[in-house]
């Protein structure tokens, strides 16, 4: 456990060592760090990303926002490992963040994501999230992997489809953009090993 003033720098060390980097095609996954939070405030605050992301986000968006977010919930939540965060990197461009995609244990929520405008529409984040998915069924050992997204998120319902995810529940849930319904998806470690099993062969 990381404490006292060099908490943050031993926190950073504990975390890349424990979480790994992982990749795709053409991403890079880097474990998140409290340093990210400088580019994460310059992409993350538009409506486009945020209209579908939980009410807890707050909006108008903090100027510290990203910094506050990574350092009281996001790395914490690592070190105790309760959730596992990665910033999304272009091979080519290593240095630039364009998103960011996480797991977290819960009941009904255990993946989330954004990713910058400039790179929407690419297919980026269904790579992201194969690379990330595996990781929760195959090196994490979990069961079973929820996701939930609003109704009019048609962009998210694609990438549960193309992931070969299920719909199980339609409720209501809160957003940064009001009340609106919402779709539980699900898929467990055996169809998700029988589907990569099939793309194999």
């Amino acid at each position: 456990m990381c404490v006292g003033t060099d908490r943050l720098e031993c926190l950073r060390y504990h975390i890349q060592n424990v979480i790994p980097q992982l990749q795709t095609a053409r991403l890079f996954l880097r474990p998140l760090v409290l340093s990210d939070s400088q580019q994460t405030q310059l992409l993350f605050p538009h409506w486009e990303i945020v209209r579908y992301l939980s009410h807890v986000v707050p909006w108008p968006y903090p100027p510290d926002g990203a910094y506050t977010h990574y350092r009281d919930a996001a790395l914490p939540a690592m070190e105790r490992g309760d959730a596992w965060h990665w910033t999304l990197r272009l091979k080519p461009y290593p240095e630039q963040l364009i998103g960011s995609i996480n797991l977290r244990k819960g009941e009904d929520t255990n993946r989330g994501f954004w990713l910058g405008l400039t790179w929407h529409g690419q297919g980026l984040m269904t790579e992201a999230c194969e690379a990330a998915t595996d990781f929760w069924f195959n090196t994490l050992k979990f069961p079973r992997l929820r996701v939930t997204k609003a109704v009019a998120n048609v962009a998210s319902h694609r990438i549960s489809e193309k992931s070969g995810m299920r719909m199980v529940a339609v409720e209501e849930r809160d957003y940064v953009s009001g009340r609106l319904p919402t779709e539980i998806w699900e898929i467990t470690a055996e169809e998700w090993n029988a589907r990569s099993k099939r793309k194999i062969e």
